[in-house]
């Protein structure tokens, strides 16, 4: 059975039009700020709880499906900010029963970055670096639980599969380890593990 043509136009349609915003022709002239009018049927009009209204919208029945691969292969939330990713992912762990995991990262100073040996460390507590948001980097705290789908932000292992932009469902959540099942690409159905990577700021 294949896709209805319907479908497939108006997905055509939908990605011009993301190109043309991408490439500022939609607006009107604008020195990088403009004022673009979108359509009623991608607005969420609920202005109390407007993130519960998009969990139904793109994850209706989440808890009668979310053990199922395929229930997430169609289905994906985009943000444009990190702090957006943040309250989007918190709220969504509600939706799934089980216990949450806390992963967190162990940040230090790069050792060419002291100014001299007598440098007082203290300048640079755990808090501080816990609480820097960088872009490219992970937060210091990942929360997860059993079957929340995610995302791959760094190439891995590219045989595997295991590409920045992969989707994959958690499956066992271990101490230092955590397990998951690519559900979209050519892996689909692969169970992969995923350890604890090394990670360094390209911006000084």
């Amino acid at each position: 059975m294949g896709t209805p043509s319907y479908d497939v136009e108006e997905t055509r349609l939908f990605a011009k039009w993301i190109l043309d915003i991408d490439e500022g022709n939609i607006g009107g002239p604008n020195d990088g700020v403009a004022t673009i009018d979108l359509p009623d049927d991608l607005l969420t009009k609920d202005y109390v709880d407007p993130i519960s209204k998009l969990f139904d919208f793109v994850y209706p029945d989440i808890l009668k499906y979310y053990e199922n691969q395929h229930y997430f292969q169609d289905r994906a939330i985009l943000a444009p900010t990190n702090e957006i990713v943040d309250e989007i992912n918190n709220s969504l762990l509600k939706f799934f029963p089980g216990d949450k995991v806390e992963y967190l990262s162990s940040d230090t100073i790069c050792s060419s970055e002291y100014i001299n040996d007598t440098l007082d460390t203290t300048l640079y507590s755990p808090e501080l670096l816990n609480g820097l948001i960088i872009s490219g980097l992970p937060n210091h705290k990942l929360v997860l639980k059993v079957g929340v789908p995610v995302m791959l932000l760094r190439n891995l292992y590219q045989k595997e599969g295991l590409c920045n932009g992969t989707r994959l469902q958690i499956i066992p959540l271990g101490t230092r380890v955590v397990e998951g099942k690519i559900i979209f690409g050519t892996n689909i159905g692969h169970r992969v593990l995923i350890h604890r990577s090394p990670l360094t700021p390209s911006n000084n």
